[in-house]
């Protein structure tokens, strides 16, 4: 879903996951689990750490994001930059739990309005990366 006013849009995703917000929590902010659904990483879940995501899919072509945290609580939010090909946005996931898991509510805000391509990127990738997440889930205790 799309979302916004004015001058900036967000791009939002909710899924439900079968698994704890603790295991949820443990892929969204552990390197090697981020690197099974994302990309590399040297993520660190601390305020004010900066960290850079990386994917390589051939060897022509490199993707890089460079983030700062900006808000942990754990097992209920993590927030950070995201920044890539000149567009500085917020990802923002927040977990809930439900009877038979957890909810995670994916945010990224701060796209540019006229920034199409950013967000149908954004738009188009998100439930990518989080059906990868599922995945993983499914094969970690």
């Amino acid at each position: 879903m799309i979302t916004g006013e004015g001058d900036t849009r967000t791009v939002i995703v909710e899924r439900q996951f079968a698994a704890p917000a603790e295991k949820l929590w443990r892929a969204l902010t552990q390197p090697h689990l981020i690197e099974e659904w994302l990309m590399k990483t040297d993520f660190k879940p601390i305020e004010g750490h900066k960290f850079t995501l990386r994917k390589d899919p051939t060897p022509e072509i490199s993707v890089v994001i460079d983030g700062e945290v900006r808000a942990v609580e754990e097992n209920k939010t993590l927030s950070y930059t995201w920044s890539a090909y000149g567009t500085e946005t917020v990802v923002t996931f927040t977990l809930t739990p439900v009877d038979g898991g957890t909810v995670l509510r994916l945010e990224q805000a701060g796209f540019s309005a006229d920034n199409k391509a950013a967000i149908k990127g954004a738009n188009a990738s998100w439930p990518t990366f989080l059906t990868e997440l599922e995945k993983l889930l499914t094969r970690i205790d």
